[in-house]
C-alpha cells in the first residue's frame, strides 16, 4: 500500500511539473509553411481569439495579428489570452504569455531574427 502511494505521488508530481512548464520550453522553429498550417488547425475558436485580441488597442491588435506567432514558444498569439507587448531593442514584440518575456529579453537578437525570417 505504501509503495503504491509513493508511485502515485511521483506521477502526480510529474503531472504538476509538466503543467507548470507550459510554454517555457523552447521549441525548434518551424518553417513558415508549417507555422501557417499550425495556425489553420488550431483548436482555438475564432471567437476566443477575437475576445483575447479585443483586449488590445486597435493598433496593437493589428500588429499582433500581423505577427501571428510568439517568437519564443511558437504558439499562435491569442491562444493563451491577450498577447503581451514587450519592447526590445526599440521594437515591439508580442508574446503568448509572461513566461516568454525573460527568454526574449535574455537573447533578443535570436528571437527578433525569427520574426524577421518570416
Amino acid at each position: 500500500m505504501l509503495k503504491t502511494y509513493h508511485v502515485l505521488s511521483l506521477f502526480g508530481f510529474a503531472a504538476v511539473a509538466a503543467a507548470l512548464v507550459g510554454c517555457s520550453k523552447e521549441q525548434a522553429p518551424a518553417p513558415p509553411a508549417a507555422v501557417e498550417e499550425e495556425v489553420s488547425v488550431s483548436e482555438v475558436s475564432p471567437s476566443d481569439l477575437t475576445d483575447a485580441m479585443a483586449e488590445l488597442s486597435e493598433a496593437d491588435r493589428a500588429a499582433a495579428l500581423a505577427q501571428k506567432v510568439c517568437p519564443v514558444s511558437g504558439e499562435t498569439l491569442g491562444e493563451m489570452g491577450a498577447p503581451i507587448k514587450v519592447t526590445v531593442k526599440g521594437r515591439d514584440v508580442f508574446l503568448c504569455c509572461p513566461s516568454c518575456q525573460e527568454k526574449l529579453e535574455a537573447d533578443p537578437d535570436k528571437y527578433l531574427a525569427k520574426l524577421d525570417a518570416k
